[in-house]
């Protein structure tokens, strides 16, 4: 009986183990990426000569393509290039300007610059011992450079875009985002050559110089993957 009992016992030992190990292998981290690349589309606004006031008075489209180096899982390297159309109007003001003139524009400008993006939280799926979040709050800081397309005349000037964004992860590999940017051109052309030193003011870093700015929405997927056995960072 006593022989019966520790056979039993021993059966039971070598078909737990192994279903024990699988349970622990199916629970394993999921791939991590170092890549991705996205699209998005929203609403551009236009701070200049033509508008002092409500960015958006005069929304145009905005549309972008990116591409990510992920870092890791708080820290990205992206660049992007930005589509949009700027418009603006001095008709509805209520200042004056010199000679009672008014003028208004509009514009295709191209934005190619990359960033430094920093999550808030550990951004992933799996990997529970990181802490992982599939929603981070992010900053993003960079350099650009704008060039505008306006009545017939094209300018090219520097740019610092300043960002704070919404991630959220719905796969693996998938992301969604939502961003506000805003955009400091080192120029005051973005609005064409007409519209420059409106005041007879000389330019600086506030004044008469143009800002352009963006909320999109935008989808990202995910690709390159990691080394996952690896005791490095590749």
């Amino acid at each position: 009986m006593r022989r019966l009992s520790l056979l039993i016992s021993l059966i039971t030992l070598m078909v737990v183990a192994p279903l024990r190990a699988a349970a622990q292998t199916s629970t394993a981290p999921e791939e991590t990426y170092k890549f991705d690349f996205g699209a998005g589309v929203g609403m551009s606004g236009y701070l200049g000569d033509a508008n002092h006031s409500n960015m958006f008075k005069h929304p145009g489209l905005a549309a972008n393509l990116s591409f990510r180096y992920l870092m890791n899982t708080r820290f990205a390297i992206r660049g992007m290039l930005n589509v949009l159309s700027l418009s603006g109007d001095t008709s509805d003001w209520d200042d004056v300007l010199p000679g009672g003139a008014q003028y208004d524009f509009k514009a295709t400008v191209y934005d190619l610059g990359g960033r430094f993006e920093f999550n808030f939280f550990s951004y992933g799926i799996g990997e529970t011992y990181k802490k992982l979040k599939r929603w981070t709050p992010y900053l993003a800081l960079g350099v650009g450079v704008t060039l505008s397309s306006c009545g017939g005349s094209t300018n090219v000037a520097p740019n610092i875009p300043m960002a704070f964004g919404f991630k959220y992860k719905v796969k693996e590999r998938i992301n969604l985002g939502l961003e506000f940017s805003m955009t400091k051109v080192f120029g005051d052309k973005v609005d064409g050559d007409k519209l420059t030193d409106l005041y007879m003011i000389k330019s600086s870093f506030m004044k008469n110089t143009d800002w352009y700015s963006t909320i999109q929405v935008s989808v990202s997927y995910e690709f390159g993957k990691r080394c996952v056995t690896c005791h490095y960072v590749d």
